[in-house]
């Protein structure tokens, strides 16, 4: 056995309220965090990166703002932040072993970074792990807070923080599908409702609405960010701010609006910011819509691109990997089947943010945890997928001008002008008879003889439909 084995196998002993508790002697955080470990172990899932950092941003402005209060002394408060520093640039990672589904306020996610960030400063200040002394986990570290008021600030962090990386990915995919919008211009093509062959319109005409889908879901989403922007720390354990320093929350959100180049700002009802979700269940609609979005965005593209010879093949996706171990040649549209996907997971994450939101019983939602992970999670996937989808998908998109015209000359849709001419029965009659014998439109009126031809290269000029 080396050495470095003995040390991992190594173990300490520490005390907490309840009594002692054995834990790896090499790890930072200690005995309540310890005590969840072995409690809650369920599931792979672990508290969000993101939480850490918004945990470690709280936990270091507080000290700052405690120690300027004058009820921390500033060696102490500095040792706090240099160690919540390390936290947050994630050089104490694997010092978050707790599972997300756990006690419903979280109190065990902020033990555990009060136990890492106390252990941590101790030994910047000459201390040992476990000591608790000269910086006490929950005296210093966590002093003016309660895991009531500590755990929502950081959901709000962390979401907040995480939408700037998702506006700037859907302004991407926006303007990649502007981009096709404006290339496909002149391209006429079949319209289609109900699955069945409508008017004419261009495919730069289908792809601004794709377009549009997109801005307006970035809108949604963007008007989420206010209510992230206001936090809860200061209200302690339900919202009366119980020991509490006055002044200790508005500095603390300043100081972070001040590292963050957030608008963060002190939530002025704690007990609302306290016992409601609300904030993360609007976050998650928004989200929801855009996924709602991205499903028939992709489906349709899945549509257009199908055949290629045996369907509509109207579009071409970029050719990205073999599609059939049996199957030699062919290809599938894997980007708009990989975001449908995404988009499912994220309708269900969204349900089951949802419910958590309902079990605010009185002053405290009691389930925390979840909706940290199901809201940051759902953010991250769909931050990536939009970009995927932009750069793997719509920028290598091409038109078959050749299969769009065909389509449009066997429509019988384009009988549609006929109507104010001829009316629409006789119209009707002229459609069921081309459908009857298979046969193109233009070739059935001119049969009729109910129009001369100037008049109908005129009135079936699917350039003038659309």
């Amino acid at each position: 056995m080396t050495s470095r084995d003995q040390d991992l196998q190594a173990s300490r002993v520490e005390a907490d309220t309840m009594g002692e508790v054995t834990l790896p002697a090499w790890a930072l955080w200690g005995a309540q965090t310890e005590r969840a470990r072995e409690n809650f172990d369920v599931s792979p899932l672990r508290i969000p990166r993101e939480m850490i950092v918004a945990l470690g941003l709280i936990k270091k402005h507080a000290a700052r703002a405690n120690a300027g209060l004058g009820c921390l002394d500033h060696p102490l408060a500095e040792a706090i932040a240099s160690a919540a520093d390390e936290v947050i640039a994630g050089a104490w990672n694997e010092h978050f072993p707790l599972d997300v589904f756990q006690t419903g306020s979280g109190t065990s996610w902020n033990m555990n970074i009060n136990e890492v960030i106390s252990n941590r400063a101790n030994e910047l200040l000459g201390g040992s792990r476990g000591s608790k002394t000269p910086v006490h986990p929950n005296d210093h570290v966590n002093r003016g807070q309660s895991s009531n008021d500590v755990i929502p600030t950081a959901i709000h962090l962390a979401n907040r923080i995480a939408l700037v990386d998702l506006l700037e990915s859907l302004q991407v995919l926006a303007e990649s599908l502007r981009k096709k919008e404006r290339a496909f211009s002149s391209l006429i093509k079949l319209g289609r409702t109900h699955l069945q062959d409508a008017v004419p319109m261009t495919l730069g005409q289908e792809f601004s609405g794709f377009a549009v889908q997109i801005e307006k879901a970035r809108e949604r989403i963007k008007a989420t960010a206010p209510d992230l922007e206001e936090l809860a720390l200061g209200g302690t354990a339900l919202g009366t701010g119980l020991n509490c320093e006055p002044g200790f929350a508005e500095t603390v959100a300043r100081t972070i609006a001040e590292e963050t180049g957030l608008p963060f700002r002190s939530a002025p009802n704690k007990f609302e910011a306290i016992a409601s979700r609300d904030a993360q269940v609007a976050l998650m609609g928004a989200l929801n819509t855009l996924a709602t979005s991205l499903m028939k965005i992709a489906n349709d593209l899945r549509l257009l691109a199908s055949g290629p010879r045996g369907c509509l093949g109207e579009i071409i996706l970029p050719a990205l990997q073999p599609g059939s171990s049996i199957m030699p040649g062919k290809v599938n549209p894997v980007i708009p089947e990989m975001v449908i996907q995404v988009a499912a997971y994220v309708n269900g994450k969204a349900l089951s943010v949802t419910i958590a939101g309902q079990h605010g019983p009185l002053e405290l939602n009691m389930m925390h945890p979840l909706i940290a992970h199901e809201t940051i999670s759902s953010q991250k996937l769909l931050t990536r997928t939009c970009r995927v989808l932009a750069e793997r998908a719509i920028e290598g998109i091409e038109a078959d001008p050749e299969r769009l015209s065909h389509w449009i000359e066997w429509s019988l849709a384009l009988v549609t002008p006929l109507a104010r001419e001829i009316g629409y029965d006789a119209a009707a009659r002229l459609a069921y008879q081309a459908y009857q014998e298979k046969r193109k439109i233009r070739d059935v009126v001119r049969e009729s003889g109910l129009l001369g031809e100037e008049e109908i290269l005129n009135l079936l000029d699917p350039g003038k439909m659309v």
